[in-house]
């Protein structure tokens, strides 16, 4: 009997084939929850339903860091490590903010994990933002499903630097590892407050060569400024390193107290309690985006926004009266 085009498959066999840990029915199936066409959007839905019992397995890291800081090489070298020495099943998804358009970085990212994406038990796929911050949990929420459902049990979610996305990042993940630069005095005043603090673990890379002692430093000076910050719900308290992509010096640290932090919130309880948490945040900000899409598709909605717009543009009224024009000319009020 022969094997029908992927462009036939039903949904079951989508199904049967990630679950099998067909790397090829994964890959579209993640093409297909990309997609803005609305029938590819409503076939990733009920395959994303029926995949949904198998997922929820893996251990979800996301590595950030300021451009420059060597992201890609250590997961390459991080990653390697851990399909070869721990026998774990590895799934990097790439954040690109600039993928709507051009895609580079996450050729580039593919490029610079050369061996990475060779190894049988590795699979490296990008995660275009979209639009807005909300395309990014969006569409990584997804893909991230799919690739447990396929087996998968370690994620890792690259950003592409220190920025806005690092929240929405953080809400999709269970540790969040912030790689930095040895040469911690202007730098530990460059980094965002915020995004230190949202941290699990602060590995300080390149710490190899002339830049190991200043890595070392690095480290001493971090350690001591998280220390200063309130304690983490989850009850573990985040920790500096230094490690080297170059050498591969401190890569088991990392994973050490990767492994440790998995035992302190598996036991208090906080870890179910936090992908809970992150649930409800995916569906309230899917609400938002559905209102949204409704809202512009109605042609009342449509002429009235306009119409404030013109106001606003011409200095006719301010921002807050344009808004409360078109809210109260388009009626909203409460139904039976």
């Amino acid at each position: 009997m022969s094997i029908p085009s992927s462009k036939n498959w039903a949904v079951e066999a989508y199904v049967e084939r990630i679950l099998q840990g067909d790397r090829v029915a994964l890959g579209k199936a993640i093409t297909l929850v990309e997609s803005t066409r609305p029938e590819h959007r409503q076939k990733a839905e009920a395959i994303l339903e029926n995949c949904l019992p198998h997922t929820g397995n893996s251990f979800r890291v996301g590595i950030t860091g300021p451009p420059g800081v060597g992201k890609s090489s250590f997961i390459e070298a991080f990653g390697g490590m851990l399909t070869r020495e721990q026998g774990r099943r590895l799934a990097v998804l790439a954040i690109d903010p600039t993928s709507q358009v051009s895609q580079g970085s996450i050729l580039g990212d593919k490029t610079r994990m050369e061996q990475l994406s060779t190894d049988p038990n590795a699979f490296i796929r990008p995660s275009p933002a979209g639009k807005t911050l909300g395309g990014v949990t969006n569409c990584t929420h997804e893909t991230m499903l799919l690739c447990e459902a396929a087996g998968f049990d370690t994620i890792l979610i690259e950003t592409v630097g220190v920025g806005q996305s690092e929240t929405a990042v953080a809400d999709l993940v269970d540790f969040l590892l912030l790689l930095l630069l040895p040469g911690a005095g202007d730098e530990l005043q460059g980094i965002k407050r915020g995004i230190v603090e949202m941290a699990d673990l602060i590995a300080i890379n390149k710490a190899d060569g002339e830049r190991l002692e200043l890595a070392r430093a690095a480290r001493q000076d971090y350690g001591q400024a998280l220390h200063l910050f309130p304690a983490k719900e989850s009850g573990w308290q985040p920790k500096a390193v230094t490690c080297s992509a170059l050498t591969r010096a401190g890569l088991e640290k990392v994973w050490g107290l990767m492994v440790d932090y998995q035992g302190v919130v598996n036991k208090n309880g906080w870890l179910e309690a936090n992908r809970k948490r992150q649930k409800l945040l995916h569906f309230q900000d899917r609400f938002k985006h559905a209102l949204f899409e409704v809202f512009f598709n109605e042609e009342e909605a449509k002429t009235a926004l306009g119409n404030a717009e013109k106001l606003v543009v011409d200095g006719q009224v301010t921002i807050a009266e344009a808004l409360a024009r078109v809210l109260a000319g388009l009626n909203f009020r409460k139904t039976r």
